[in-house]
Order: structure tokens, then C-alpha cells, then sequence
């Protein structure tokens, strides 16, 4: 004998947080309210996240280039920058993988507003830190003051990070697939349109308000983008964990990895392709404040900014063609050409275009590395897979940060301006201050140059781009 379930009595519609995830739904509506697909009410949300992400991205930034700049001032060393520098890209790494799992754990507005107000705090500190111990002790970089005020604000520009891990599955959360090369495109715009307001303000900033009030409007700024974000709306079921998950992921990770074939691949040559540019991160500023003053540098940086508007821009109205993976190595075989010539000479206008030139190739790279992920991954673990990615990948930066600076200071520079360096390079590098900086330019350019030719005739880079190919736009999560 069988009986009927009476059906459940009429009650007020159940919270968001408390309707559980369907796990025979598809990969990505399973994240989503009942009734709600994927279309122009979600891409509204993820346009007003990424407006909210221009005004994080344009404070964080702001501060982090004023700092650059103003420790390079203030103490003349090229391996107090590079050291900054390269913590930075160390911590990032070192925090990628728990931040992936918060993204898989919680809600993507939670994590964005708990990024958020950690990074107000932070800067509230160094603050503290400004006012207590004043300028003249801060700037000793031989001190501690110095480096406690530069960790101070380098951690909260790291957390400010873990929102663009979050960003990165919110595209695959609320865009259709069809469309997220051209979203990832207008995340590659907002962050041109950042770098290019912050390192015109952060220059002018720095050389006519002073750090102390720099600080200040970077605060300023920190408060409004959380109170910004407050009133959005992301639609979002509340994630399921899996049972015996860590709160630092990453087996988890790995094993989404190793799932697709060549994904291994990719994201070692992106990890030896930061190993190069790390370079780029310790020496560019200290080359470009060698040609500019501290003011100009800004501008130049800021009118160069406008490559990643244009190259961001042409992704969104473009895309990235039928294959993101061959797109990535042909991007990155221009930066290697680029590196190799856009400082042979000592001429202003040279690393003016070349570094426009740069900024524009930059967002098709990065935007093909996170259509990739966003297809081939599954939604619940994109964060843990983005965050490994970057931890594994950033690591490389660091470790070139730190020891190109001490190189480039005490041996290449002094090398290029002895007579020894002159007579062996100068044909090809001409004369200037920045010979030695131009020499590193120069190897680590080559260097790239050889490791996209390989990755372009090795089987991974075929069979991921084969994967690529043949993955389900809506896979059933297992």
C-alpha cells in the first residue's frame, strides 16, 4: 500500500541562503535562485560588480604605484623597489590558494565587502603608523618603521586581490558562455581604466600632496567602494562544501587541474613567463624615473594606460576567436619581441610606445587564460583553481624580483657604465644611464621569445587546445 506526501503547507518564500543546490542541475544555474537564468538581469549584476571593482581596483592601485614610487624617491635604491615589489607578488602567491577557497565557500558579495573593509583597516593602520611615527623615521629604509609601514599597506592590497579571484567566477556565474571572452575583455578595460587614472594621480599625488595625504584619499576611497557595494545584488545559492574539504584547498585544486588535459601545461608556462616578468616589475619604474621626473613618469604611465582601455576594448567587441589557447601564446610571442627592443635606446619616446604597445597585448593574455579556466573548470571549484593558478604563477615573480634587483644594482649597472660593458654592448644598446636595466630588458625578452616558440610545437599545447574545443558549455557537475 502506498501512500501520497501531502503537499507542504503555503509559507513565505524561502530565503536565498537557505535553498540548497540541486547537485543534478547544470554546472553553473545550480549556483543560481530558483528562476533565475542566465541573461540580461545577470549581466546587469556582474556590470554594476565590475563598476564597484573599478573603484577597489582604482584605490588599490593608486596607493600601490604612490608607495612605489615615493620609497624609490626617497631612498634612490633599486633594491628597495624590487624588494617591494617582489612581496608583493609574495604574498599574493602565498594567500592565492585560501583565497580560491573562500570564493568556493561563501558568496561572491561577501567575500568582495570582507576584502574590502580588511583592506580599510589595513590602510587605517598605516595611517596610525604615519601620524605616531612621522616621515622622517618612515623614510629610513634601513629601519624597521619603514618596512612595518610598507607591509602595512602591501597586505592591504593583497586582500583588495582576492575580489578579482572572485570577479573571475562571477563572470562565469552571470554571463552566458558565448560571452565571457568579451567580459573578460571589459575586466581588462576597468583595470586599464584604473591603471591609467591612478598612475597619473599617484605621480602628481606623490610630488605635490606628499605621501601622508596620499594615504588619505586612499582611505577615503577604500570607504566609498564598500559603501558602493553595499546596495548590489549578486543572485547566488549559498555553496555547498564537500566533505573533507580543507580550508586551504589544495588538493581540491590539483585535482581539478590535472582533470584537463594541457591545463597543467598552460599554467606552467604562465608561472616561467612571471618568473620573466618579475624583471619587468623591479626595473621598469626605476628605468622610466631615470628618463621622467616623478610627476611626468605618472602622466606617461597614465597616457600608456590607455593601451589597456584599447586592448581590453577590442576584446569586448572582438573576443578571442575560436581558440583562447593559441590566442594566449601569440600574445605572448609579441610581449617577448617587444621586451627584447623596446629599450635598445635610450630614447624617451621608444619606452613610451613600447610600453603603450605592452599595456594593449596584456588584456587579450589575461582574458584568454580566464575564458579558458571559466570553460574547462567546474563552477564550484573555479575559485580554488584560480587561486592555485595564481599562487603557482605569482611565485615565479617574486623570486626574479628579488634577485634582479641586487644584480642589476651592483653588478649589470655598474657593468654598462665601465668601459668593458660600453665596448661589448654599446653597439647594440647605445649610450645612456640605464644601460645595465636595458641589458636585463634585453636576455629576459630572448627568454620568453624561446619559451612561446616551444610551448606553440609542444602536445599540450594541442591537446588543451583540443579540450578547449570539445568541453560542454554546461557540463553536469559530478
Amino acid at each position: 500500500m502506498t501512500t501520497s506526501t501531502p503537499p507542504p503547507p503555503e509559507s513565505a518564500p524561502v530565503p536565498i541562503d537557505d535553498v540548497p543546490a540541486d547537485p543534478a542541475a547544470p554546472q553553473v544555474e545550480v549556483h543560481l535562485p530558483p528562476g533565475v537564468e542566465r541573461g540580461p538581469a545577470t549581466v546587469a549584476a556582474f556590470r554594476a560588480v565590475l563598476a564597484n571593482t573599478l573603484v577597489a581596483n582604482v584605490t588599490s592601485s593608486y596607493l600601490w604605484f604612490a608607495l612605489t614610487f615615493w620609497a624609490y624617491l626617497e631612498t634612490r635604491s633599486v633594491m628597495a623597489t624590487a624588494i617591494i615589489g617582489g612581496a608583493f607578488m609574495l604574498l599574493s602567491a602565498g594567500f592565492g590558494v585560501l583565497f580560491g577557497t573562500l570564493v568556493d565557500r561563501h558568496r561572491k558579495k561577501q567575500v568582495m565587502a570582507a576584502s574590502s573593509l580588511v583592506t580599510l583597516v589595513t590602510y587605517l593602520l598605516a595611517g596610525g603608523l604615519w601620524l605616531s611615527v612621522g616621515e622622517d623615521r618612515l623614510i629610513d629604509w634601513s629601519g624597521p618603521w619603514f618596512w612595518l609601514f610598507v607591509t602595512v599597506v602591501l597586505v592591504g592590497g593583497v586582500v583588495e586581490s582576492l575580489r578579482n579571484i572572485a570577479l573571475s567566477t562571477t563572470v562565469t556565474l552571470l554571463v552566458p558562455e558565448g560571452d565571457r571572452d568579451k567580459a573578460n575583455g571589459m575586466v581588462g578595460t576597468v583595470q586599464g581604466i584604473a591603471f591609467m587614472v591612478t598612475s597619473v594621480f599617484s605621480g602628481l599625488s606623490v610630488g605635490i600632496l606628499g605621501m601622508g595625504w596620499t594615504l588619505a584619499v586612499a582611505i577615503t576611497l577604500t570607504a566609498v567602494s564598500l559603501a558602493h557595494l553595499v546596495p548590489i545584488a549578486i543572485p547566488e545559492l549559498r555553496p555547498d562544501v564537500e566533505e573533507g574539504a580543507s580550508r586551504f584547498d589544495v588538493r581540491g585544486a590539483v585535482i581539478a587541474i590535472r582533470q584537463v588535459p594541457g591545463l597543467v601545461a598552460l599554467i606552467l608556462f604562465s608561472t616561467f613567463n612571471n618568473l620573466v616578468s618579475g624583471v619587468y616589475i623591479a626595473l621598469m619604474d626605476p628605468y622610466g624615473l631615470t628618463l621622467f621626473s616623478v610627476e611626468s613618469w605618472g602622466l606617461v604611465l597614465g597616457v600608456t594606460g590607455l593601451g589597456f582601455v584599447v586592448g581590453g576594448g577590442l576584446v569586448a567587441k572582438l573576443g578571442l576567436g575560436t581558440n583562447p589557447v593559441r590566442t594566449l601564446l601569440l600574445v605572448n610571442l609579441g610581449v617577448a619581441g617587444l621586451g627584447m627592443t623596446f629599450t635598445l635606446r635610450e630614447w624617451a619616446w621608444l619606452y613610451v610606445a613600447g610600453i603603450f604597445v605592452f599595456m594593449c597585448m596584456i588584456p587579450a593574455a589575461e582574458a584568454a587564460e580566464q575564458t579558458i579556466l571559466q570553460r574547462v573548470v567546474p563552477f564550484r571549484m573555479q575559485g580554488r583553481v584560480f587561486g592555485f593558478a595564481q599562487s603557482v604563477e605569482l611565485a615565479a615573480s617574486p623570486i626574479s624580483a628579488f634577485l634582479i634587483g641586487p644584480v642589476a644594482e651592483f653588478w649589470l649597472i655598474p657593468y654598462m657604465e665601465g668601459g668593458e660593458g660600453q665596448h661589448t654592448w654599446g653597439w647594440l644598446l647605445g649610450s645612456g644611464d640605464a644601460r645595465g636595466i636595458a641589458l636585463v630588458f634585453l636576455f629576459s625578452g630572448l627568454i620568453m621569445l624561446v619559451t612561446v616558440v616551444l610551448a606553440l610545437a609542444s602536445a599540450p599545447y594541442r591537446r588543451l587546445s583540443r579540450e578547449y574545443a570539445v568541453a560542454p558549455p554546461q557540463a553536469i557537475e559530478a
